[in-house]
């Protein structure tokens, strides 16, 4: 008992302790840096290796789409009658087709019409499908219930009966009417998915604010509703993107896209068809390249959903 006295009965004294001035500034310090919402979504998506690594490839591909074509002496509508059917060598990187053409050269142009139009028909049904959900969902009552079924009549319309009425009315077959009967029902699932989001939002207290203020029934759409939708909506568009690309791939295969002399690859594809027992790479050369672009949007697509999901930040 009396060493255990001892032991608790230490020389304690002030000199022992130093004491630590107080500095307001360091005080206020913040340990960790604050981020807007859209750094912390690319701080995330970098963590993501699949989606950089489907950037990459995105931007290689619309690169080469630009430059490629620059890349040789030929063009893509130039016949050979010398250079039929070439397997792949130090001229012809890609080969040669049944007429004599250069499919490294046909692979970029075609790509151009290809991306163009994935790109142009995403963006109009993202911009026709977030005005229309939002005006939707935000004045509700009979216009909402009106309109949506306007849009559910609309989806009832299968894609090729529009592409095949739109070239009927214009009386030809090019990228104008393409893109024209893909966007005319393109938008219907943006809006369906805007409204949605719309109608949770609609009822928080800044946006009945705005409203009892008297604010226009567009700045409140502009700015409040928009931004607050605007992460699902992305994501929606990088999926968009892909389906329009194989859609033209695919009307192009079945002949009732785009028609020579124009280029796509869907048409390099549908012409490389007869030929495919005999040689193989030109049917190899754009389908790697449809397959490559909608595989890299659709890994950016999922990137971007989990970048942007509020749950899954840290």
């Amino acid at each position: 008992m009396e060493k255990e006295i001892k032991d608790t009965n230490l020389n304690i004294t002030p000199e022992m302790f130093k004491r630590i001035p107080r500095d307001d500034i360091e005080a206020e310090k913040i340990a960790r840096p604050i981020i807007t919402f859209w750094e912390d979504v690319w701080r995330r998506l970098k963590m993501n290796r699949a989606a950089m690594l489907s950037i990459g490839i995105i931007i290689l591909l619309v690169f080469m789409v630009i430059a490629g074509p620059h890349f040789n002496k030929f063009s893509f509508k130039e016949q050979n009658a010398q250079a039929l059917n070439i397997s792949p060598n130090g001229t012809y990187w890609f080969g040669t087709d049944t007429a004599g053409r250069d499919i490294f050269t046909r692979v970029w142009v075609g790509g151009r019409v290809s991306i163009v139009i994935g790109l142009v028909c995403a963006f109009i049904a993202m911009i026709v499908g977030v005005a229309y959900g939002s005006i939707a969902g935000l004045v509700g009552g009979k216009v909402d219930n009106i309109m949506m079924r306007i849009v559910e009549i609309i989806s009832c319309l299968p894609y090729l009966l529009i592409v095949i009425l739109v070239c009927l009315w214009l009386n030809k077959t090019n990228l104008g009417s393409i893109l024209l009967a893909l966007s005319l029902t393109s938008w219907t699932g943006t809006s369906r998915m805007v409204r949605g989001q719309v109608l949770s939002v609609k009822n928080e207290e800044y946006v009945l604010a705005a409203r009892t203020l008297g604010v226009p029934t567009w700045k409140v759409i502009i700015r409040h509703i928009i931004p607050n939708v605007l992460a699902i909506v992305i994501v929606g568009l990088t999926f968009d993107i892909p389906g329009f690309i194989f859609s033209e791939a695919f009307l192009s295969y079945m002949g009732i896209g785009l028609q020579p002399p124009d280029v796509s690859w869907g048409i390099m594809s549908s012409e490389a068809q007869t030929q495919m027992m005999f040689y193989p790479y030109q049917l190899f050369f754009p389908t790697l390249m449809i397959a490559l672009t909608m595989l890299s949007f659709t890994l950016l697509g999922d990137g971007l959903r989990d970048a942007l999901d509020p749950k899954l930040r840290k």
